[in-house]
């Protein structure tokens, strides 16, 4: 595992970070399991959220006596001040400590939220109160929109920046990557395995040890997931003709438009089971037509429930149609369904 240093922040950071969403999955003492390996195997920086159930409990727990020895990152979805101050004080609780390394902006992806947060009253406000009193030592922002990524980079008001990035999302590597480090912004990769939709960490880490400067921020919810991917850190890793075939069958096989499960679509208020019926189509790709039925009957028969009423329109961040693309999974549902 090699170390960096993170933008202009000066922290020195293992080049593999933790994703902590997968951790609500885990119960107290695996979740302490898990994350206390990826430490042994050299992993110092851990990424969470306010919104992120228990999982900051969980890190503030399992490194409880050590939280110089860790850098921690949090994030709060609140653009007022006053809800960004309480959910500042509610990580510090819940993470045991009276500082946090990296607080972030999370999912700042329109004008209207980047507006109401440097507003008076707004978000920015209590970043920089919690920042001059100690509470955070640096300010940061995630988003999924390319667009405001470059525009909040350009601030100079943040000291890293959070986008997605992989084999299949690599817009950020011609746009926003170099204007982050240009700017000696501390970049975090969101998604390395694109919402789940790769299934080989091999090829996912071949592609992002080549860009050394862009720190991944896999999710872990095993022992076994933080020894794989860690193995891919102790030692060199060469990309072949043959890695390269792979990464471009996912591509065909994904499209240009496909559901990353960030689940900020759901729930949705008539019941429907939308991130998995989004995935319908890759299911049955791998996997027989009867198989993939059977596996995704209940989610997919919950698609009938759609009226098109737009609510998941309004809070995807990726502008994705999703009533039409279920209704086209719906449809080649149905098709395998009758054989």
């Amino acid at each position: 595992m090699r170390y960096v240093i993170f933008g202009k922040t000066g922290l020195t950071v293992s080049e593999l970070g933790f994703g902590g969403i997968p951790l609500i999955r885990l119960n107290s003492d695996l979740a302490r399991e898990v994350l206390r390996r990826a430490y042994e195997k050299g992993v110092t920086l851990y990424d969470t959220a306010n919104m992120y159930l228990d999982s900051e409990e969980k890190i503030g727990a399992a490194f409880s006596g050590m939280r110089e020895k860790v850098v921690i990152a949090s994030k709060s979805i609140r653009r007022d001040a006053a809800g960004m101050a309480k959910h500042i004080e509610t990580s510090l609780r819940r993470l045991k400590t009276d500082y946090i390394d990296l607080y972030q902006l999370h999912q700042v992806s329109t004008e209207k939220d980047w507006n109401t947060i440097m507003a008076p009253g707004g978000a920015m406000e209590a970043l920089l109160t919690a920042k001059d009193k100690g509470k955070i030592r640096y300010i940061g922002v995630t988003s999924h929109s390319l667009t405001m990524a470059l525009k909040l980079v350009k601030t100079d008001l943040f000291s890293s920046v959070q986008f997605p990035f992989n084999f299949i999302e690599i817009a950020a590597k011609d746009e926003l990557h170099p204007v982050a480090k240009d700017r000696n912004h501390g970049i975090l990769a969101m998604k390395p395995f694109a919402g789940g939709m790769i299934d080989n960490a091999e090829i996912v880490f071949k592609f992002l040890r080549q860009h050394p400067d862009v720190i991944p921020i896999p999710g872990f919810d095993s022992v076994a997931a933080v020894d794989q991917v860690a193995s891919f850190y102790e030692r060199d890793i060469v990309t072949t003709p043959g890695d390269i075939n792979v990464m471009e069958r996912y591509r065909a096989e994904l499209g240009k438009q496909f559901c990353r499960r960030c689940e900020y679509c759901q729930p949705c208020p008539n019941g429907v089971l939308i991130t998995p019926a989004m995935g319908y189509r890759v299911i049955a790709a791998r996997m027989s037509p009867s198989v993939a039925v059977k596996f995704s009957s209940l989610f997919m028969e919950s698609v009938l429930q759609c009226d098109r009423c737009g609510a998941c329109l309004e809070k995807c961040p990726y502008d994705l149609p999703i009533p039409d693309m279920l209704k086209a999974h719906y449809d080649l549902y149905e098709q395998h369904r009758r054989g």
